[in-house]
């Protein structure tokens, strides 16, 4: 074998390349996030020192959406058009995107809708890195790679998980495929927006899963077992926020009146409930998920309940801190009924909720690591897995792309989105298994067309 040269240096030429542009999107996405998330400490400070600012919430809502309805047509498909933009090549993110997706879940969180901030983090460091490329003359190709080095640059500096960052820019666009073609913007993006986000004094959360306990094969079943529970937690939670989202859309045609109605919502079922645990973040909720007893045996479904109609209903924010606590208050739930350590499951639910819901298996397993160690790798690793088998091939981003199966026994057609799952596209052998072999570039002809997703009224507004 002979060696190349020239090969050798345009390998070389590309890693300075990617890893200049990588960084670049990395310090964009780790100084919005660092903005960011000092807002939210201050929404979510103000709101707790103030708690009649709840009332506002439907209001809030309305402002929201009337925002979005008068400036930000263009952005309102949110992570979902993120997506859609590498998947397609079509189209354009706007700059826009940035300040109205932070200006609403900042909204979002102060008046106390129960959301997250992922979604943000990955808008704002996406639309950033989509505009450095558009600035600098980067063609069309190497601007989809670097909006996935934004999107890992959001992800690990918003939760101070670089590895995991790098991960989930690789792994969530494509179920069943890891993108190579953006490793090193992703890997770089995510490590720079993290370092960036922490040298401007902005921390994050800790967690304590407690000691490691002894891998036993009947621990490992609890675990395999836990794993059922949290895919199907994924799929209730994907599932309702969806149907409550469309149901709004055929409901209420007036785009800000959503947000509007949903508001008045979770205060009914706030003063239903009695208390403020599921506004939010829910951080102190995650915290007590570790404590034996901490919280009640149904905490989960309350969460999972508020953030689908918060979501639902048009509000602003992310689904993965929801996310964390539906998975660390069930994982709660399942120690306490099956005796096992409660700090340990209510570890293995943190992550491995978001892993169904995301179906993101090794990026939530990475997490799992960065954040409560290296030794409850082997249970996070099975947790994460059996979730994301569980979960179906449904999930919070439709327009992910099924690229493999989760099963020798489903079959599809190429390329399908997460979207078309809910439409029949998903189909199990007549005759039991059917091994799907290579992937075929057109629909199985055995199974008909696959029916479209009507578009969402473009005309909708007041």
């Amino acid at each position: 074998m002979s060696i190349n040269p020239r090969e050798q240096v345009a390998l070389l030429r590309s890693l300075a390349e990617w890893t200049f542009l990588g960084a670049a999107a990395g310090v964009l996405s780790g100084l919005a996030s660092a903005a960011f998330l000092i807002a939210l400490e201050w929404a979510t400070n103000t709101r707790e020192a103030d708690p009649r600012l709840i009332w506002l919430l439907p209001f809030g809502g309305a402002a929201i959406g009337w925002v979005y309805n008068k400036v930000g047509r263009q952005s309102e498909g949110g992570t979902p058009l993120l997506f859609e933009r590498i998947h397609t090549r079509e189209g354009a993110i706007s700059w826009l995107m940035a300040p109205l997706v932070a200006f609403g879940t900042i909204g979002t969180h102060l008046f106390g809708g129960s959301a997250g901030r992922e979604g943000t983090a990955l808008q704002m460091g996406g639309s950033l890195a989509e505009s450095l490329g558009r600035v600098i003359g980067l063609r069309e190709e190497d601007r989809r790679l670097l909006l996935m080095g934004g999107i890992s640059g959001g992800f690990g500096s918003v939760f101070g998980t670089p590895v995991a960052g790098a991960f989930f820019g690789l792994e969530v666009l494509t179920v069943g495929r890891i993108r190579y073609d953006g490793l090193i913007p992703c890997v770089v993006g995510s490590i720079v927006g993290d370092m960036t986000c922490r040298s401007l004094g902005v921390g994050h959360h800790q967690y304590n899963a407690g000691p490691t306990p002894a891998f036993t094969p009947l621990f490992m079943l609890w675990v395999a077992l836990a794993g059922v529970a949290f895919g199907l937690a994924s799929l209730a939670f994907a599932e309702l926020t969806h149907a409550i989202q469309n149901a709004f859309r055929f409901a209420i045609r007036v785009n800000w009146m959503r947000p509007f109605v949903g508001g008045l919502f979770v205060l009914g079922m706030t003063e239903l409930v009695g208390n403020r645990d599921h506004l939010g973040l829910s951080l102190p909720l995650i915290d007590r998920s570790f404590t034996p007893g901490g919280v009640s045996l149904w905490a989960f479904a309350l969460k999972l309940l508020f953030t689908s109609i918060t979501l639902g209903a048009g509000f602003k924010g992310g689904e993965v801190t929801p996310l964390f606590a539906i998975g660390a208050t069930l994982g709660s739930t399942f120690a306490w009924v099956t005796g096992q350590p409660t700090a340990t499951f209510a570890a293995l639910g943190f992550v491995a909720v978001l892993a169904g819901a995301a179906n993101t298996p090794l990026t939530c397993a990475v997490l799992g690591m960065e954040l409560f160690g290296s030794g409850l790798a082997a249970p996070l690793m099975l947790a994460c897995v059996v979730s994301y088998i569980t979960s179906g091939h449904r999930g919070i981003y439709p327009s992910q792309r099924i690229d493999t199966p989760k099963s020798s026994a489903i079959t599809m057609r190429a390329d399908l989105p997460v979207s078309d799952a809910h439409h029949g596209a998903v189909q199990v052998g007549p005759a039991g298994v059917v091994p799907l072999g290579r992937w075929s570039p057109a629909p199985n002809p055995d199974f008909g067309a696959i029916p479209a997703i009507p578009p969402l009224d473009s005309t909708e507004s007041a």
